[in-house]
Protein backbone atom coordinates (compact mmCIF):
# COMPACT_ATOMS: atom_id res chain seq x y z
CA UNK A 1 0.00 0.00 0.00
CA UNK A 2 1.14 3.52 -0.81
CA UNK A 3 3.56 6.02 2.09
CA UNK A 4 2.37 8.32 0.25
CA UNK A 5 0.47 10.16 3.04
CA UNK A 6 2.77 9.90 5.57
CA UNK A 7 5.91 11.09 3.18
CA UNK A 8 3.50 13.79 2.36
CA UNK A 9 2.29 14.98 6.01
CA UNK A 10 4.06 13.24 8.62
CA UNK A 11 7.25 15.50 10.08
CA UNK A 12 10.90 15.18 8.94
CA UNK A 13 11.36 13.76 12.38
CA UNK A 14 10.18 10.55 12.12
CA UNK A 15 12.92 7.80 12.12
CA UNK A 16 12.42 4.00 12.90
CA UNK A 17 10.46 3.89 9.68
CA UNK A 18 12.97 4.86 7.38
CA UNK A 19 14.65 1.80 8.56
CA UNK A 20 11.35 -0.86 8.75
CA UNK A 21 10.11 1.02 5.94
CA UNK A 22 6.29 -1.33 5.71
CA UNK A 23 2.94 -0.29 6.59
CA UNK A 24 2.70 -2.54 9.56
CA UNK A 25 -1.22 -3.76 10.36
CA UNK A 26 -1.15 -6.50 13.29
CA UNK A 27 1.50 -7.95 15.82
CA UNK A 28 1.40 -11.26 18.06
CA UNK A 29 4.10 -12.27 20.80
CA UNK A 30 7.64 -12.15 18.93
CA UNK A 31 6.32 -11.67 15.01
CA UNK A 32 4.73 -8.50 13.40
CA UNK A 33 2.74 -8.63 10.18
CA UNK A 34 2.86 -6.02 7.26
CA UNK A 35 -0.23 -4.76 6.18
CA UNK A 36 1.11 -6.61 2.54
CA UNK A 37 0.99 -10.18 4.92
CA UNK A 38 5.26 -10.05 5.09
CA UNK A 39 6.01 -11.93 8.50
CA UNK A 40 8.82 -10.03 10.68
CA UNK A 41 10.80 -11.54 13.77
CA UNK A 42 10.88 -8.66 16.30
CA UNK A 43 14.67 -8.15 18.04
CA UNK A 44 13.58 -4.68 18.41
CA UNK A 45 10.69 -5.42 21.23
CA UNK A 46 9.21 -1.14 20.13
CA UNK A 47 12.72 -0.06 21.43
CA UNK A 48 12.36 -2.12 24.82
CA UNK A 49 8.70 -1.16 25.42
CA UNK A 50 7.44 -4.80 24.65
CA UNK A 51 9.51 -7.00 26.69
CA UNK A 52 6.14 -9.44 26.96
CA UNK A 53 5.50 -9.34 23.75
CA UNK A 54 2.97 -7.87 21.27
CA UNK A 55 -0.65 -8.28 22.49
CA UNK A 56 0.31 -10.88 25.55
CA UNK A 57 -3.00 -12.42 25.68
CA UNK A 58 -3.43 -12.61 29.40
CA UNK A 59 -2.38 -8.74 29.50
CA UNK A 60 -4.96 -7.87 27.17
CA UNK A 61 -7.76 -9.83 28.41
CA UNK A 62 -7.26 -7.98 31.63
CA UNK A 63 -7.08 -4.51 29.73
CA UNK A 64 -10.42 -5.60 27.84
CA UNK A 65 -12.01 -6.31 31.02
CA UNK A 66 -11.18 -3.44 32.28
CA UNK A 67 -12.22 -1.36 29.58
CA UNK A 68 -15.97 -3.06 29.22
CA UNK A 69 -16.36 -2.49 32.39
CA UNK A 70 -16.64 1.10 31.87
CA UNK A 71 -13.75 2.13 34.97
CA UNK A 72 -11.98 5.13 35.16
CA UNK A 73 -9.64 5.35 31.99
CA UNK A 74 -8.14 8.85 32.64
CA UNK A 75 -7.66 10.18 36.61
CA UNK A 76 -4.91 12.20 36.86
CA UNK A 77 -3.27 11.47 40.51
CA UNK A 78 -6.74 11.19 41.78
CA UNK A 79 -7.47 8.06 44.12
CA UNK A 80 -8.30 5.03 41.81
CA UNK A 81 -8.84 1.39 42.14
CA UNK A 82 -6.69 0.61 39.24
CA UNK A 83 -3.74 2.26 41.06
CA UNK A 84 -4.29 0.90 44.20
CA UNK A 85 -4.13 -2.76 42.65
CA UNK A 86 -0.55 -1.73 41.04
CA UNK A 87 0.77 -0.57 44.00
CA UNK A 88 -0.08 -3.52 45.81
CA UNK A 89 0.94 -5.95 43.78
CA UNK A 90 4.57 -4.56 42.85
CA UNK A 91 5.00 -3.88 46.63
CA UNK A 92 4.12 -8.01 47.07
CA UNK A 93 5.99 -9.08 43.86
CA UNK A 94 8.43 -6.29 43.28
CA UNK A 95 9.78 -4.50 46.16
CA UNK A 96 8.82 -6.68 49.49
CA UNK A 97 10.76 -9.65 48.50
CA UNK A 98 13.97 -7.50 47.66
CA UNK A 99 13.33 -5.43 50.75
CA UNK A 100 13.44 -2.05 48.53
CA UNK A 101 11.93 0.51 50.53
CA UNK A 102 10.76 2.97 47.85
CA UNK A 103 8.07 5.29 47.31
CA UNK A 104 6.31 5.53 44.15
CA UNK A 105 6.04 8.47 42.20
CA UNK A 106 3.61 8.45 38.84
CA UNK A 107 5.37 10.78 36.30
CA UNK A 108 4.45 11.70 32.73
CA UNK A 109 3.34 9.01 30.43
CA UNK A 110 7.49 8.83 29.00
CA UNK A 111 11.05 7.83 30.48
CA UNK A 112 12.35 11.49 30.03
CA UNK A 113 9.67 12.63 32.34
CA UNK A 114 11.08 10.29 34.97
CA UNK A 115 14.37 11.40 34.05
CA UNK A 116 13.35 15.19 34.79
CA UNK A 117 11.70 14.25 37.59
CA UNK A 118 14.49 12.52 39.47
CA UNK A 119 17.16 15.96 38.57
CA UNK A 120 14.61 18.23 39.86
CA UNK A 121 14.89 16.01 42.91
CA UNK A 122 17.78 15.19 43.33
CA UNK A 123 18.42 19.49 43.09
CA UNK A 124 15.91 20.51 45.37
CA UNK A 125 16.94 17.65 48.08
CA UNK A 126 20.88 18.91 48.03
CA UNK A 127 20.54 22.77 46.90
CA UNK A 128 22.86 21.60 44.35
CA UNK A 129 22.69 21.84 40.17
CA UNK A 130 25.67 19.63 39.17
CA UNK A 131 24.86 16.21 37.71
CA UNK A 132 27.45 13.83 36.79
CA UNK A 133 26.72 11.58 33.93
CA UNK A 134 28.52 9.11 31.65
CA UNK A 135 29.92 8.96 28.16
CA UNK A 136 27.88 6.50 25.93
CA UNK A 137 24.58 7.23 27.92
CA UNK A 138 20.90 8.05 26.57
CA UNK A 139 19.03 9.19 28.79
CA UNK A 140 15.87 11.09 26.65
CA UNK A 141 15.04 13.96 24.52
CA UNK A 142 13.57 16.81 26.40
CA UNK A 143 16.03 19.62 27.77
CA UNK A 144 17.06 18.14 31.04
CA UNK A 145 17.37 14.48 30.11
CA UNK A 146 19.12 15.60 26.91
CA UNK A 147 21.55 17.47 29.05
CA UNK A 148 22.62 13.58 30.69
CA UNK A 149 22.73 12.62 27.31
CA UNK A 150 26.22 12.15 25.74
CA UNK A 151 25.37 11.74 22.20
CA UNK A 152 26.32 15.27 20.44
CA UNK A 153 24.18 14.77 17.22
CA UNK A 154 21.08 14.46 19.77
CA UNK A 155 21.97 17.04 22.12
CA UNK A 156 22.57 19.59 19.29
CA UNK A 157 19.21 19.10 18.59
CA UNK A 158 18.05 21.67 22.12
CA UNK A 159 19.14 24.62 20.06
CA UNK A 160 20.50 26.01 23.44
CA UNK A 161 23.67 25.20 25.28
CA UNK A 162 22.95 22.23 27.95
CA UNK A 163 24.46 23.35 31.28
CA UNK A 164 25.73 21.40 34.67
CA UNK A 165 26.62 18.14 33.77
CA UNK A 166 29.91 16.45 33.54
CA UNK A 167 30.57 13.57 31.54
CA UNK A 168 32.87 10.28 32.46
CA UNK A 169 34.08 7.77 30.81
CA UNK A 170 31.96 4.94 31.84
CA UNK A 171 32.67 0.95 32.90
CA UNK A 172 34.88 -1.07 30.48
CA UNK A 173 34.92 2.27 28.23
CA UNK A 174 36.59 3.12 24.84
CA UNK A 175 39.55 4.59 26.57
CA UNK A 176 41.61 1.88 27.49
CA UNK A 177 43.06 1.39 31.46
CA UNK A 178 41.38 4.45 32.81
CA UNK A 179 39.81 4.17 36.10
CA UNK A 180 36.51 6.00 36.48
CA UNK A 181 35.26 5.69 39.87
CA UNK A 182 39.04 6.81 40.80
CA UNK A 183 39.57 9.54 38.40
CA UNK A 184 35.84 11.09 40.01
CA UNK A 185 37.34 10.49 43.35
CA UNK A 186 39.80 12.52 42.43
CA UNK A 187 37.97 15.44 41.13
CA UNK A 188 35.84 15.58 44.30
CA UNK A 189 38.71 15.55 46.50
CA UNK A 190 40.98 17.98 43.96
CA UNK A 191 40.04 21.55 45.61
CA UNK A 192 41.06 22.90 42.19
CA UNK A 193 39.48 20.32 39.80
CA UNK A 194 37.33 23.54 38.47
CA UNK A 195 34.36 20.75 38.94
CA UNK A 196 31.92 20.71 42.35
CA UNK A 197 30.12 18.42 44.22
CA UNK A 198 27.04 17.56 42.04
CA UNK A 199 23.80 17.04 43.05
CA UNK A 200 23.43 13.33 41.29
CA UNK A 201 25.52 11.21 39.32
CA UNK A 202 23.18 9.46 36.74
CA UNK A 203 23.75 5.54 35.57
CA UNK A 204 22.33 2.82 33.13
CA UNK A 205 23.63 -0.46 34.24
CA UNK A 206 24.01 -1.21 30.72
CA UNK A 207 24.04 1.30 28.00
CA UNK A 208 21.76 0.16 25.45
CA UNK A 209 21.64 3.11 23.08
CA UNK A 210 24.96 3.69 23.89
CA UNK A 211 26.01 -0.12 21.98
CA UNK A 212 25.17 -2.20 24.62
CA UNK A 213 27.90 -1.44 27.33
CA UNK A 214 27.78 -3.44 30.50
CA UNK A 215 28.48 -1.87 33.65
CA UNK A 216 30.73 -4.64 35.71
CA UNK A 217 29.25 -5.36 39.26
CA UNK A 218 31.96 -3.94 41.27
CA UNK A 219 31.87 -1.13 39.06
CA UNK A 220 28.36 -0.24 40.25
CA UNK A 221 29.50 -0.93 44.17
CA UNK A 222 32.32 1.33 43.91
CA UNK A 223 30.12 4.23 41.91
CA UNK A 224 27.50 3.37 45.14
CA UNK A 225 30.26 3.66 47.77
CA UNK A 226 31.55 7.04 46.35
CA UNK A 227 28.12 8.44 46.26
CA UNK A 228 27.88 7.62 50.35
CA UNK A 229 31.25 9.30 50.69
CA UNK A 230 30.44 12.42 49.35
CA UNK A 231 26.88 12.51 50.15
CA UNK A 232 25.83 12.76 46.09
CA UNK A 233 22.38 10.96 45.32
CA UNK A 234 22.69 7.69 43.11
CA UNK A 235 19.92 7.75 39.97
CA UNK A 236 19.55 4.25 38.25
CA UNK A 237 17.90 4.49 34.75
CA UNK A 238 16.33 1.20 34.15
CA UNK A 239 14.26 2.40 31.75
CA UNK A 240 15.39 0.41 28.59
CA UNK A 241 17.01 -2.98 30.29
CA UNK A 242 14.89 -2.97 33.56
CA UNK A 243 11.33 -5.41 34.32
CA UNK A 244 12.97 -8.56 33.80
CA UNK A 245 15.50 -7.68 30.30
CA UNK A 246 18.46 -8.85 31.79
CA UNK A 247 16.70 -11.63 34.16
CA UNK A 248 16.16 -9.83 37.65
CA UNK A 249 13.23 -7.35 36.96
CA UNK A 250 16.05 -4.52 38.20
CA UNK A 251 19.23 -4.68 36.26
CA UNK A 252 20.70 -3.93 39.19
CA UNK A 253 20.56 -6.52 41.36
CA UNK A 254 23.15 -8.50 39.48
CA UNK A 255 25.92 -5.61 41.66
CA UNK A 256 23.78 -6.52 45.07
CA UNK A 257 23.69 -2.11 45.45
CA UNK A 258 20.86 -0.20 45.69
CA UNK A 259 20.10 3.34 43.73
CA UNK A 260 18.61 6.19 46.15
CA UNK A 261 16.10 7.01 43.23
CA UNK A 262 15.61 4.38 40.49
CA UNK A 263 13.75 4.98 36.93
CA UNK A 264 11.38 2.81 35.02
CA UNK A 265 9.13 2.98 31.70
CA UNK A 266 9.14 1.28 28.34
CA UNK A 267 7.94 -2.23 29.53
CA UNK A 268 6.13 -1.20 32.93
CA UNK A 269 2.96 -1.01 31.92
CA UNK A 270 3.54 -4.47 30.16
CA UNK A 271 1.33 -3.66 26.90
CA UNK A 272 3.01 -1.15 25.57
CA UNK A 273 0.78 1.71 26.91
CA UNK A 274 2.64 4.96 28.15
CA UNK A 275 3.86 4.47 31.63
CA UNK A 276 6.81 6.08 33.76
CA UNK A 277 7.24 6.09 37.43
CA UNK A 278 10.71 7.14 39.97
CA UNK A 279 10.59 4.87 42.64
CA UNK A 280 12.68 6.88 45.87
CA UNK A 281 14.02 6.03 48.96
CA UNK A 282 11.50 7.38 51.72
CA UNK A 283 13.27 10.46 53.23
CA UNK A 284 13.81 11.65 49.69
CA UNK A 285 10.37 12.63 49.11
CA UNK A 286 10.79 16.30 49.61
CA UNK A 287 7.95 17.08 47.12
CA UNK A 288 5.52 19.50 47.76
CA UNK A 289 2.05 18.90 46.03
CA UNK A 290 2.07 19.21 42.26
CA UNK A 291 5.38 19.98 42.17
CA UNK A 292 6.27 17.99 39.46
CA UNK A 293 2.64 16.59 37.40
CA UNK A 294 1.27 15.91 34.21
CA UNK A 295 -2.02 15.61 32.63
CA UNK A 296 -1.85 11.59 31.76
CA UNK A 297 0.37 10.62 35.18
CA UNK A 298 -2.41 8.68 35.91
CA UNK A 299 -2.79 6.25 32.61
CA UNK A 300 -5.26 3.81 34.28
CA UNK A 301 -5.05 1.42 31.31
CA UNK A 302 -1.68 1.05 31.71
CA UNK A 303 -2.15 0.07 35.78
CA UNK A 304 -4.07 -2.34 34.78
CA UNK A 305 -1.43 -3.76 32.09
CA UNK A 306 1.18 -3.24 34.29
CA UNK A 307 -0.46 -5.25 37.35
CA UNK A 308 -0.99 -8.27 35.18
CA UNK A 309 2.49 -8.05 33.46
CA UNK A 310 3.96 -8.53 36.78
CA UNK A 311 1.54 -11.23 37.67
CA UNK A 312 2.39 -12.76 34.09
CA UNK A 313 6.16 -12.10 35.02
CA UNK A 314 5.84 -14.30 38.60
CA UNK A 315 2.98 -16.87 37.29
CA UNK A 316 5.22 -17.61 34.19
CA UNK A 317 9.04 -17.82 36.15
CA UNK A 318 10.40 -15.15 33.51
CA UNK A 319 13.47 -14.85 35.49
CA UNK A 320 14.63 -18.22 34.78
CA UNK A 321 13.27 -18.55 31.22
CA UNK A 322 15.24 -15.28 30.64
CA UNK A 323 18.19 -17.24 31.60
CA UNK A 324 17.55 -20.20 29.59
CA UNK A 325 17.63 -17.92 26.74
CA UNK A 326 20.37 -15.98 27.24
CA UNK A 327 22.68 -19.36 27.52
CA UNK A 328 21.15 -20.39 24.23
CA UNK A 329 22.28 -16.73 22.73
CA UNK A 330 25.74 -16.45 24.18
CA UNK A 331 26.55 -19.91 22.81
CA UNK A 332 25.21 -19.12 19.40
CA UNK A 333 27.17 -15.91 18.98
CA UNK A 334 30.10 -16.98 20.66
CA UNK A 335 30.29 -20.11 18.60
CA UNK A 336 28.47 -19.06 14.89
CA UNK A 337 28.94 -14.94 14.99
CA UNK A 338 32.54 -14.14 16.41
CA UNK A 339 34.03 -16.39 13.73
CA UNK A 340 33.05 -15.17 10.51
CA UNK A 341 35.97 -12.12 11.60
CA UNK A 342 38.15 -11.57 13.72
CA UNK A 343 37.13 -7.74 14.41
CA UNK A 344 33.80 -8.69 15.87
CA UNK A 345 32.87 -8.93 19.24
CA UNK A 346 30.34 -9.55 21.41
CA UNK A 347 28.89 -8.91 25.09
CA UNK A 348 25.45 -8.74 26.66
CA UNK A 349 23.02 -10.12 29.37
CA UNK A 350 19.94 -11.41 29.61
CA UNK A 351 18.27 -10.57 26.60
CA UNK A 352 19.82 -7.60 25.43
CA UNK A 353 23.09 -8.63 23.33
CA UNK A 354 25.49 -6.73 21.12
CA UNK A 355 27.50 -7.75 17.96
CA UNK A 356 30.17 -4.98 17.66
CA UNK A 357 31.73 -3.99 14.63
CA UNK A 358 34.02 -1.05 15.19
CA UNK A 359 36.98 -2.89 14.60
CA UNK A 360 35.52 -3.89 11.05
CA UNK A 361 37.01 -2.17 8.24
CA UNK A 362 33.56 -0.91 6.73
CA UNK A 363 31.67 1.95 8.31
CA UNK A 364 28.91 1.31 7.10
CA UNK A 365 28.40 -2.60 7.35
CA UNK A 366 26.22 -2.59 10.18
CA UNK A 367 23.50 -0.72 8.10
CA UNK A 368 23.86 -3.00 5.76
CA UNK A 369 23.37 -5.86 8.17
CA UNK A 370 20.58 -4.27 9.42
CA UNK A 371 18.88 -3.91 6.19
CA UNK A 372 20.01 -7.41 4.76
CA UNK A 373 17.93 -8.75 8.15
CA UNK A 374 14.85 -6.34 7.52
CA UNK A 375 14.65 -7.85 3.72
CA UNK A 376 14.96 -11.17 5.01
CA UNK A 377 12.19 -11.10 7.80
CA UNK A 378 13.89 -9.48 10.84
CA UNK A 379 13.23 -6.19 12.85
CA UNK A 380 16.76 -5.51 14.26
CA UNK A 381 18.71 -2.22 15.13
CA UNK A 382 22.16 -0.36 15.10
CA UNK A 383 23.63 1.32 18.36
CA UNK A 384 26.25 2.90 20.32
CA UNK A 385 29.19 5.22 18.49
CA UNK A 386 28.83 5.22 15.10
CA UNK A 387 26.08 2.86 15.20
CA UNK A 388 28.33 -0.07 14.83
CA UNK A 389 26.63 -2.28 17.01
CA UNK A 390 23.71 -4.14 16.61
CA UNK A 391 21.42 -4.37 19.00
CA UNK A 392 19.65 -8.11 20.21
CA UNK A 393 16.62 -7.38 22.07
CA UNK A 394 13.96 -9.35 21.35
CA UNK A 395 10.50 -9.73 23.77
CA UNK A 396 11.34 -11.75 26.92
CA UNK A 397 8.68 -14.10 25.53
CA UNK A 398 9.95 -15.38 22.19
CA UNK A 399 9.73 -18.66 21.80
CA UNK A 400 13.19 -20.29 21.21
CA UNK A 401 12.38 -21.43 17.66
CA UNK A 402 11.76 -17.64 16.65
CA UNK A 403 14.79 -17.16 18.68
CA UNK A 404 17.18 -19.40 16.71
CA UNK A 405 15.12 -18.24 13.47
CA UNK A 406 16.42 -14.35 13.89
CA UNK A 407 19.91 -15.67 15.11
CA UNK A 408 20.29 -17.54 11.87
CA UNK A 409 18.94 -14.35 9.70
CA UNK A 410 21.68 -11.99 11.20
CA UNK A 411 24.33 -14.88 11.11
CA UNK A 412 23.53 -14.75 6.94
CA UNK A 413 23.22 -11.14 6.90
CA UNK A 414 27.08 -10.89 8.55
CA UNK A 415 28.68 -13.69 6.57
CA UNK A 416 27.32 -12.29 3.40
CA UNK A 417 28.92 -8.70 3.88
CA UNK A 418 31.69 -9.78 5.53
CA UNK A 419 32.52 -11.40 3.28
CA UNK A 420 32.64 -8.42 0.97
CA UNK A 421 34.77 -6.68 3.00
CA UNK A 422 37.32 -9.42 3.41
CA UNK A 423 37.15 -9.47 -0.96
CA UNK A 424 38.32 -6.38 -0.36
CA UNK A 425 40.82 -6.34 2.14
CA UNK A 426 42.07 -9.08 0.30
CA UNK A 427 42.84 -6.79 -3.08
CA UNK A 428 44.62 -4.82 -0.94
Amino acid sequence: MSMEIFEQYESNVRAYCRNFYDVFDRAKGALIYSESGKKFVDFFAGAGALNYGHNNEYIKQKILAYLESDSITHGLDMYTKAKREFIEKFLQIILEPRKLNYKIQFCGPTGTNAVEASLKLARKITKRTGIFAFMGGFHGMSLGSLAVTSNIQKRSSSGIALSDVTFFPYSESPIDSFDTIEYMEAVLNDGHSGIEKPAAIIFETIQAEGGVNIASPEWMLRLRELSDRHGILLICDDIQVGCGRTGPFFSFERAGMIPDIVLLSKSISGYGLPMSILLMKPELDVWKPGEHNGTFRGNQLAFIGATAALEYWEMNNLEQSVKYKEAFVREYLTKQILSLHKGLTIRGAGLIWGIDFSNVEDERITQKVVEECYQNGLIIESAGRKDSVIKLMPPLTIELELLQQGCSIIRQAIQENINKVLEVESYG
